[in-house]
């Protein structure tokens, strides 16, 4: 039986002259751990939303074509209907929040389900284990972190126990060893349960190994591919690192996982290649520091004693667990959390003592939800209230954006742009400011390959122009291609701080792809492997 079949289903939102989905004719089976893939904006999240009825009931638009999910034709059978059916996890999960804690948001659902309180009582505790939140079950969610709001989120739709999981960017606010978890509970629940699984994420390093088989939505009205994971990945428009280096070094079928790569580069000259020099700036004067900084959300301590100095020119990548107190030490920096003690300077001043526009010509911070910064209610009217806000030339914003993400609808409401394309035009708002001081909270989150691309080359110009760059992330693909530096921090204390090279490539936790597929070679990215293979003079293929 086929847990989802949409039969020549095409899609047009309200007011939008072009199909955002064309002449989809495909079907997935039971059982199957599907992945989703496609650039940004390319529309994976509205055929996501078909599958529970989401589209077109709660967005509007013209459906053409029919979509059965679980045997009922989702035309007829609102999102409610299908609720015992369909679990989804959106991408913003703390939008979907409607309890106070942890246990009562698991709950709630079980509730409207009607269960048994003994039913619920032993599904909640099942749940609290299998994703690790059982210290968390009495914690507000507003006082969590975003990687655990995300783990809640997973676990309410978990708990219900339906047959068809939906997950948009499940792992995007995760920390790596967080993300395994999760990944390693979804396989148990296809493996073991026969559950469906799909599974849209941009970052594919973590996700491409546990699927069986892989969707392509390329957008543009061209037709939606399904097949094999590895078949699909091969030609993709966008593909995990491990990919792009079975393409650079001829492998067929590609890798997917770092076991895999690793078993066919065995003896290759790539392993014994020598380190890519990176042009890394000299480190110029001191634009912000932090001495023994301790600092609590009410009882609870987040920052133990830090310190740490951001120089001009340097892009720092600040790593750690979830909770670990990244995103606290981010808000000390801007002049958003008073510190209990310790020292705070962001160009010699106490940022708490600076009025808004002062701070603002110093600092510049995106939120790890940049919709938080978007005030207009057209895309083209934002770019032009941040050029006029940052007294840059008329068009300055848009440009930025078009760098970063291209073909975004200028007349387009920001909210109803995708994760992806909303921190895109955060971070376009931002760098029209250019301010000294520049913090990320999860920059790359939402965003495609090839935008991940453009916004690291962005930064890095912006360092090479005198910005002192701080960026709190899980993706440890973007530090490896962005950072001069990487600082750990661990339970509130800093536990490592050094250059990047060394930070990355023995770390088992925040190793990227092509680090651990080449080991012990000091190579970070796909883009050192290649150079380091014109440095040896060779385009031999490794054994496959």
């Amino acid at each position: 039986m086929n847990a989802v079949h949409w039969e020549q289903v095409s899609f047009r939102y309200p007011r939008s002259t072009a199909p955002v989905l064309a002449g989809v004719d495909l079907a997935v089976p039971d059982g199957e751990l599907v992945l989703v893939v496609g650039a940004t904006g390319s529309g994976k999240s509205t055929l996501l939303r078909t599958v529970n009825g989401a589209v077109p009931h709660a967005t509007g638009g013209t459906l053409y074509g029919t979509v059965t999910t679980a045997g009922r034709d989702t035309a007829a059978h609102a999102p409610r209907d299908l609720a015992d059916a369909v679990g989804v996890v959106p991408q913003r999960p703390a939008d979907a929040f409607v309890a106070d804690t942890v246990e009562e948001e698991i709950a709630y659902g079980l509730e409207c389900l009607a269960l048994r309180p003994e039913a619920m009582r032993r599904r909640v505790e099942e749940t609290l284990d299998l994703l690790g939140l059982a210290d968390l079950r009495s914690r507000s969610l507003q006082a969590l972190s975003a990687g655990q709001q995300q783990r809640v989120a997973l676990a309410a739709a978990f708990a219900a126990q339906p047959g068809l999981l939906v997950l948009d960017e499940p792992t995007s606010a995760l920390d790596p060893p967080a993300a395994e978890e999760v990944l390693a509970a979804l396989t148990r629940l296809v493996h073991d349960l026969g559950t469906t699984v799909l599974l849209a994420e941009h970052r594919l390093e973590r996700v491409a190994q546990y699927a069986d088989a892989a969707l392509l939505v390329p957008g543009g009205g061209e037709a939606v591919r399904y097949g094999a994971a590895a078949d699909i990945l091969a030609d993709a428009p966008v593909a995990p690192p491990v990919v792009e280096l079975s393409r650079l070094l001829g492998w067929s079928p590609v890798a997917l996982s770092v076991r895999d790569a690793r078993r066919r580069a065995a003896g290759h000259p790539l392993l014994a290649a020598a380190p890519v020099p990176r042009e890394t700036p000299a480190r110029g004067e001191v634009v912000a520091s932090l001495r023994g900084l301790v600092a609590h959300h009410g009882p609870v301590p987040a920052l133990r004693g830090v310190d740490l100095t951001l120089h001009e020119g340097r892009v720092t990548a600040l790593m750690g667990r979830n909770g670990a107190g990244k995103s606290t030490l981010l808000s000390c920096l801007a002049g958003m959390h008073r510190p209990t003690a310790g020292e705070v300077r962001v160009a010699g001043e106490n940022p708490l003592r600076l009025k808004r526009r002062q701070i603002a010509a110093a600092v510049g911070m995106v939120p790890s939800d940049p919709g938080d910064l978007l005030l207009a209610d057209r895309v083209d009217r934002e770019c032009a209230g941040a050029d006029r806000e940052a007294g840059a030339m008329p068009g300055t914003t848009a440009a930025l954006l078009e760098r970063l993400v291209p073909g975004i609808d200028p007349q387009a409401h920001p909210r109803a742009l995708s994760s992806g394309q909303r921190l895109a035009l955060a971070l376009a708002v931002l760098l029209a400011r250019r301010p000294k001081l520049l913090l990320l909270d999860e920059p790359t989150r939402g965003l495609d390959y090839p935008a991940k691309a453009r916004a690291t080359t962005i930064l890095r110009q912006l360092a090479a122009e005198g910005h002192a760059v701080l960026l709190v992330t899980h993706d440890v693909e973007l530090a490896a291609a962005a950072a001069d530096r990487v600082a750990v921090l661990a339970d509130g204390e800093i536990v490592a701080d050094e250059d990047a090279v060394a930070a990355l490539a023995a770390s088992p936790a925040f190793a990227p792809q092509t680090a651990k597929v080449l080991a012990p070679a000091p190579l970070l990215t796909v883009d050192e492997a290649r150079v380091a293979l014109q440095v040896l003079g060779t385009s031999q293929e490794a054994p496959a």
